[in-house]
């Protein structure tokens, strides 16, 4: 049965400035891909116009009805984000927010659209506060019927006050390399059991 995951990079910076988000975005879905998840390119929230909203479709220029399409056509989430201020990004937010119409919304057999699909997430920054942030994403996606595997989150935050970015490590460190790793391979096998057996019908 063949897998697919897409990434969503909810980094504030739009084009192709870099991003230590779209860094540990890589390294994850490489891991994907060595367990037979197939992939597409890393969105970049930022470059889309997502409206204000809680619904589907909110109007004219919306672009969240595509990507919203992309996000149900996949097996497997990797929701990407820096820490600011202690928080998720603005724009992880904006995406949680447009996934709260996901609660009215039924697939054919009346389970929520997003049921079987699992998410994980990716949290970067230079101080602390990848618990919370993580926290926050896991409830959210939760609520809207992702299932979060063990190990769903993977990591990395700089020392408290200091300006070395993610994308300025080398080489990457060990212990988030086998994070990345686990929350892949969790990620795969939970997404296989899911597509296997799902939940059960209401």
């Amino acid at each position: 049965m063949t897998l697919r995951a897409i990434a969503l990079n909810c980094t504030l910076k739009p084009g192709a400035a870099e991003s230590s988000t779209e860094l540990m975005l890589t390294q994850v879905l490489d891991e994907l891909r060595s367990l037979d998840v197939e992939t597409g390119p890393i969105v970049r929230v930022a470059d889309l116009d997502i409206k204000p909203g809680v619904s589907s479709d909110e109007g004219d220029g919306d672009e969240w009805p595509a990507l919203r399409r992309q996000i149900l056509d996949a097996d497997i989430l990797v929701l990407g984000t820096p820490i600011w201020l202690g928080q998720p990004s603005s724009v992880v937010k904006r995406v949680l927010e447009r996934m709260d119409a996901f609660l009215g919304e039924e697939d054919d057999r009346g389970r929520m659209i997003s049921y079987d699909k699992v998410a994980i997430a990716a949290v970067v920054g230079n101080e602390d506060g990848a618990h919370h942030v993580s926290a926050e994403l896991f409830q959210a996606l939760n609520d809207v019927g992702f299932t979060i595997p063990a190990g769903g989150v993977t990591y990395w935050v700089g020392e408290a006050m200091h300006g070395i970015d993610y994308k300025d490590k080398e080489p990457t460190p060990e212990v988030t390399a086998a994070t990345n790793k686990t929350a892949a391979a969790n990620a795969a096998h939970l997404a296989r059991l899911l597509q296997g057996d799902g939940y059960p019908a209401t």
